[in-house]
């Protein structure tokens, strides 16, 4: 266990960071699988560009790197241009 006040604290804080980003990866992940499963081009087009902010926070954020996020987003646009 930690013996100062600040490594405690950075314990809290680390935790509340990580089940955030853990909440943040996780629902990206489900709007990505969500834009994927989509058959009607309308609603996939209206559907990416909310899921490519929501890859730009991660990559921002460095939840993900940024060459994964831009390799996600560009096979997420040649799927939606292909329906």
């Amino acid at each position: 266990m930690a013996n100062h006040k600040s490594a405690l604290k950075r314990i809290r804080s680390n935790e509340k960071r990580r089940v955030l980003n853990r909440y943040q990866h996780k629902t990206t992940r489900n709007a990505i699988k969500a834009l994927r499963l989509a058959t009607d081009k309308n609603d996939a087009v209206a559907k990416l560009p909310l899921v490519i902010s929501m890859i730009d926070k991660l990559a921002k954020k460095n939840i993900i790197h940024s060459n994964k996020a831009s390799n996600l987003k560009s096979k997420l646009t040649r799927f939606v241009a292909s329906l």
